[in-house]
């Protein structure tokens, strides 16, 4: 095994691999058989792909349904992780700082009249989507607008800071922030400071009718590729030797930063709909742009189960690809069957 960390300076390319145990694989089939049998129709988990590491190796990997090693799969909101580690790496430079107001960056684009909470409207809020939206502004995803435009238009009842709501156009505008303050597009920008550095193949990533790369989603990658972004927050933001991403700045991404509640759930409707941290991985707690999990890990999470899982006090990272309906009954079999192996 070559990862930093290691004395060896050889660069990694491919994440190095392992035999897989008797015990690891039989629980892996296990799994891979209850998202088969235990969904009741018309609920339904379609497995991808799945791969295990452990301490930097490849213990396991397996794809599924017509998909392979080098098939790019949908990030939907994974997305959002590699949007947030730009906005790091964009501070870093000195380009931008996490209290900067947002409309600082788009003087052209302002309504004629400003409320008090758009003007404090920060850079941290969009991170943490606690923006001050009542309502997700879903329907300005449109190509007769411009979306950054229309999105400072929004009615921002709350406070900023003070209110979460999971907010996917809160993060395309941090990656028009990001290209506002760099000049160039967040795929650009990541390709020379993250993609290379890792040996990701620069992947697609969906844009705006103004050119703007989607950010909170339309990032498509390999499994492995995944998986080694899981890795580098293992390794603190270092790889083959070089610190390509500021370990603090992984780690405040990855740490508790508010409250939080599921996509499309409303925080003071939580109780009504029976959720707490005891049943629901959505309600553990929000960092940038990624969400706390129990057992002490934290995840970049994209629509119908696409899955970065990293296990700090293990040092084991869970990646899972899939076309699936439900959500906390699969990550329930996550820890049924796969925890205990990691």
């Amino acid at each position: 095994m070559i990862l930093l960390g290691c004395k060896q300076e050889k660069e990694v390319i491919d994440l190095p691999r392992t035999v897989a145990s008797p015990e690891v694989t039989a629980s892996v089939d296990s799994f891979v058989n209850a998202t088969r049998t235990r969904p009741t129709p018309p609920d339904s988990i379609t497995l991808h792909s799945i791969m295990i590491l452990k301490h930097g190796e490849v213990v396991l990997e397996q794809w599924f349904n017509g998909q392979t090693a080098e098939t790019p799969h949908p990030m939907f909101s994974v997305s959002k992780t590699f949007t947030a580690t730009a906005v790091g790496l964009a501070i870093n430079e000195g380009k931008l700082h996490l209290d900067d107001p947002v409309v600082s960056f788009f003087p052209d684009k302002l309504p004629a009249e400003q409320s008090e909470n758009l003007k404090a409207m920060t850079v941290r809020d969009l991170l943490t989507m606690t923006c001050g939206h009542d309502a997700e502004p879903n329907n300005l995803r449109k190509d007769s607008l411009d979306w950054v435009q229309a999105f400072l238009a929004w009615p921002v009842e709350h406070k900023p800071g003070t209110y979460y709501l999971y907010n996917s156009v809160g993060t395309y505008m941090l990656s028009a922030i990001v290209q506002k303050v760099t000049g160039e597009k967040l795929i650009d920008y990541l390709d020379t400071r993250l993609f290379q550095p890792l040996h990701i193949t620069r992947p697609e990533w969906e844009e705006s009718p103004q050119g703007i790369n989607c950010g909170g989603w339309g990032l498509s990658l390999k499994t492995e590729d995944m998986a080694k972004m899981g890795q580098l927050f293992l390794q603190e933001g270092k790889w083959n030797g070089k610190q390509i991403v500021p370990a603090e700045w992984l780690k405040e991404m990855s740490s508790y930063q508010v409250p939080s509640a599921p996509s499309g759930t409303r925080f003071e409707d939580l109780e009504k709909a029976g959720l707490n941290k005891d049943n629901n991985e959505w309600v553990q707690g929000y960092g940038y742009q990624m969400w706390i999990c129990r057992h002490q890990a934290y995840r970049a999470d994209g629509f119908a189960g696409q899955y970065i899982m990293v296990f700090p006090d293990r040092d084991a990272v869970l990646v899972l690809t899939t076309s699936s309906s439900l959500y906390q009954p699969y990550i329930d079999l996550v820890w049924e069957y796969l925890l205990p192996i990691l």
